[in-house]
């Protein structure tokens, strides 16, 4: 489906989004492993974490939607049930990596499937981690899915050093560890979203080899009560969207502001944005707030390797930014861009190319400068949500407005996208 879109005048008014993805995901996994009822507020609505629900429903845990909120009844410690087909992923990489550590301390064999773009992304990064912790597994020649787990006789701790900042695969390394019962632990060089550390409430500390991670089996989850706040990758496209519409004041409610997730706002705010955060407290573990965003004149910035793995998911549309922002824009040490639901990398500078824009491509990001030349663009978002809810929020800015082919898939993080944009557009 090609989706158009035509350029708007301004934005003003208040959005209140779904729960972050990253969080949500979490919910559903902790409040199914717990033995007893959970219940979950503002879960995100999008299609990654209902293949998580539809997984773990698979594994015994009964979903239920409540309306104000989601109620799980999970199963406890090792009790989940062999699934009677294969668990399916859908394009969530998170479901994939997370659930692989609960699974390989399961006494029964699962394959895990997804969807034509899952089953293109490494799963090795995964794989030699937990197969060092006992687990079976075995995927493809290329390490790709399917997965098949099966049942160990023991799984063992260990002290693991991630070689690239991930919190998935921190995450299924931290949760394996929860089935032992000595202590594993994680240390990463550059910090990743911290999610899993703060709600299960795991023992961190930062030293002079970066910050360490610790669990065990004492860490496994009890049922309680999680409000998610709302998802700031999510925000990030209606902050655009804002900085660079003219005389222009957006409102963004409950808002994750965890520190781990808001080097988009550090980035912005450095390029000259007029962004500001009230109302800020923490719930369940998690800081959050309202952002409120103003029109900005930007400029580009040279982007430091440190905050790279804290903006991973934001580069699209933070390149969107960079369009209308004086300078040259510039991203390094990105390459894990090329291993999301597309080649990230390649994806902008193909869309960049098409405006008429001076692009050059590396093997771990890109750079490009120029003027637009080409004022009635058709993008293409390569099946992926962030390219095409980015290249959306573009076509909004462009004079004669634009068009994304397969807009559909932003479905995958935010269904809700084009109901929102007509809250704040008029």
């Amino acid at each position: 489906m090609i989706q158009e879109f035509n350029k708007i005048e301004k934005v003003e008014g208040t959005l209140k989004l779904p729960g972050d993805k990253s969080i949500s995901h979490r919910s559903v996994m902790f409040a199914s492993m717990a033995r007893g009822t959970s219940r979950i507020y503002n879960l995100s609505n999008g299609e990654d974490v209902k293949s998580s629900q539809k997984c773990f429903i698979q594994l015994g845990a009964e979903v239920s939607n409540k309306n104000k909120f989601f109620e799980i009844k999970g199963k406890g410690f090792k009790e989940f049930i062999k699934p009677n087909a294969p668990l399916d992923a859908g394009n969530s990489g998170t479901t994939i990596r997370l659930i692989s550590g609960i699974l390989i301390a399961q006494n029964f064999e699962s394959t895990i499937t997804g969807d034509e773009s899952l089953s293109k992304r490494p799963m090795k990064r995964i794989i030699f981690p937990l197969t060092a912790m006992g687990g079976k597994i075995s995927a493809t020649e290329k390490f790709t899915l399917p997965v098949t787990i099966s049942p160990s006789e023991r799984i063992i701790p260990i002290n693991y050093e991630l070689p690239v900042a991930s919190a998935q695969v921190k995450s299924a390394v931290l949760l394996a560890g929860l089935h032992c019962e000595g202590i594993t632990s994680v240390i990463e060089k550059l910090p990743s979203r911290d999610h899993t550390e703060k709600m299960l409430e795991l023992k961190t500390e930062i030293t002079a080899d970066g910050k360490i991670s610790y669990a065990s089996k004492e860490n496994y989850p009890e049922p309680k009560e999680y409000f998610v706040p709302s998802d700031i990758s999510t925000a990030a496209f209606f902050i655009v969207l804002a900085l660079l519409s003219k005389n222009s004041e957006l409102r963004i409610k409950d808002v994750s502001l965890n520190e781990t997730r808001t080097g988009i706002l550090t980035v912005l705010k450095r390029m000259g944005a007029k962004i500001e955060n009230e109302n800020e407290r923490i719930i369940s573990g998690e800081a959050l707030g309202d952002i409120i965003v103003r029109s900005s004149a930007l400029n580009n910035i040279e982007i430091p390797v440190e905050i790279i793995p804290n903006i991973i998911d934001e580069i699209p549309i933070l390149s969107i930014a960079g369009i209308f922002a004086e300078g040259e824009f510039k991203i390094k040490n990105a390459a894990e861009l090329r291993g999301k639901e597309t080649d990230r990398i390649n994806a902008v500078c193909h869309n960049l190319k098409i405006l008429g824009l001076e692009v050059e491509e590396y093997e771990d990001g890109f750079a490009f400068s120029g003027k637009i030349k080409n004022y009635s663009p058709v993008f293409e978002s390569f099946g992926d949500h962030r390219i095409a809810m980015a290249f959306a929020i573009l076509s909004l800015i462009l004079q004669g407005g634009g068009k994304v082919d397969n807009f559909e898939c932003a479905g995958i993080s935010n269904p809700d996208f084009i109901n929102q944009l007509k809250q704040i557009c008029g």
